[in-house]
């Protein structure tokens, strides 16, 4: 069952000993406001600074205090974008299971709008395996991709498909005249996958950013 709210912060505050009167403080509030809010329901959910303020004191996420969904927020001003625990394969493929949130990131708005027009959740960061999309992308490089930018607005670029349930990283190239694609790999050490129908490819999204450990 899950907690609300208030229970989460009974228990956290059971687990670190920490005291109603001195959450209350710290929120700005009279001493007995976090006792009230458990206890006696009132208020009935935590306003905003509130909330941001007692997320960050005991390291949780804010839709855990009853805040919008991951996706769906925008904190210190970042738009936050969702972290998958998933790979997309620059090789034989990365099985696709387990794809909910594990973790967020925090961009810029402006310099995510110039990217790209789609809303934060429809956006996702994953992680590179293998090498046939080197030197592009390399393994372990994390890549952020555009749900809402895939097989309607298809054009050149490099891609994330999904193939038998495993996601690969490729780049695809339209032939002009027959709408049929070539799958390929960056790496010429692995084969290129020539004129695929386009209703026969799965796509997951566009890649827009990769970012990568220097050493």
């Amino acid at each position: 069952m899950t907690e609300s709210p208030a229970q989460l912060i009974e228990r956290l505050c059971r687990e670190r000993g920490a005291d109603y009167a001195g959450l209350s403080r710290l929120i700005g509030k009279n001493s007995a406001y976090i006792h009230q809010f458990i206890h006696r329901g009132s208020p009935k959910r935590l306003g905003e600074e509130e909330r941001r303020t007692l997320a960050r004191y005991f390291g949780v996420s804010e839709e855990m205090l009853g805040g919008p969904a991951v996706g769906a927020l925008e904190a210190d001003g970042l738009a936050v974008v969702a972290r998958r625990p998933v790979r997309a394969s620059a090789g034989p493929g990365a099985l696709a299971a387990g794809e909910r949130a594990h973790g967020r990131f925090g961009f810029d708005p402006a310099w995510l709008r110039r990217l790209t027009a789609s809303r934060p959740d429809q956006l996702a960061v994953i992680r590179v395996e293998g090498d046939s999309m080197a030197p592009t992308l390399a393994e372990g490089d994390d890549i952020l991709i555009d749900h809402g930018d895939a097989a309607g607005r298809l054009r050149d670029g490099i891609y994330v498909l999904r193939i038998d349930d495993a996601l690969v990283v490729k780049r695809l190239a339209l032939h002009p005249f027959d709408g049929r694609i070539t799958i390929q790999s960056d790496n010429p050490a692995w084969p290129d996958w020539p004129d695929v129908p386009r209703g026969d490819l799965d796509i997951v999204g566009r890649v827009l950013w990769a970012g990568r450990r220097i050493s």
